[in-house]
């Protein structure tokens, strides 16, 4: 397994292997940042992200549970769709049903479910005001993301008004793709972060995945090639197939 390399100044890449090389090596990760971060001050720090790759991640950290002290953990959420937490369509019900974290002991009072079903503005200032309340000055020790098949990640997606905003750290934003509103990290929020996973799987993504690491920088088309920085380069997690594209591009 080939360990990640810079793929330019803003973003590593991490080619492990097939989806299930690809899914351990992603779970390891998690894992590694989460000891990391708890011996370091004492805590873990993490925005989870909706999807089919990070269900499986939650998953597997459930049969691996006596590897992290749990105990030591917040569970934010880097975006949500504009529903109750009963919905499946809701990324707060896929992470503890679906993905089984209600099953681990972290305790109540730290785990933070972004409330999006309504009055978004103000959910979202309030969310905002919880992170600068529990973390202070300490960026997210990982914020996890994907990204669609448009190129879009958390509930960034083309040009919507939240790709403009430069100060906030979370805000509702409305996709008129999709006709409804979400409520999501900023560029501003991700950035800061200590860490940046990006998880990109399956042969839907190739064809995208190449544009957004290749093409110019245009984040109004491709929101993710916004994510990193020099300081905090995106970790993108890449499996054979999601990767096949990109693979003539590569050394």
């Amino acid at each position: 397994m080939k360990p990640p390399y810079h793929f330019d100044k803003r973003r590593k890449l991490a080619l492990p292997g097939d989806a299930e090389e690809t899914l351990a090596f992603a779970v390891e990760n998690w894992i590694e940042i989460a000891e990391e971060s708890i011996q370091d001050h004492s805590f873990f720090a993490v925005a989870l992200s909706g999807g089919s790759t990070p269900k499986k991640i939650f998953q597997e950290l459930v049969r691996k549970k006596e590897r992290v002290d749990w105990e030591h953990v917040y569970l934010f959420w880097s975006d949500e769709r504009n529903v109750v937490p009963s919905s499946e369509e809701s990324n707060y019900h896929m992470a503890m049903e679906e993905g089984g974290l209600k099953n681990l002991p972290i305790p109540n009072n730290q785990i933070f479910r972004m409330v999006a079903e309504e009055d978004l503005e103000n959910n979202a200032l309030a969310y905002e005001k919880l992170i600068l309340e529990k973390l202070g000055t300490h960026p997210f020790d990982l914020v996890m993301l994907g990204m669609g098949d448009d190129g879009h990640t958390a509930s960034l997606f083309p040009h919507t008004k939240a790709l403009s905003e430069e100060h906030r750290l979370v805000v509702p934003n409305f996709v008129p793709q999709k006709n409804t509103w979400r409520m999501t990290f900023t560029y501003t929020c991700i950035n800061r972060a200590r860490h940046i996973s990006i998880y990109v799987m399956g042969a839907a993504k190739s064809e995208v995945l190449e544009q957004v690491l290749i093409s110019p920088l245009n984040p109004e088309t491709y929101p993710s090639q916004k994510i990193g920085t020099e300081r905090s380069p995106a970790l993108w997690i890449v499996d054979t197939t999601a990767g096949a594209v990109l693979a003539a591009h590569l050394p």
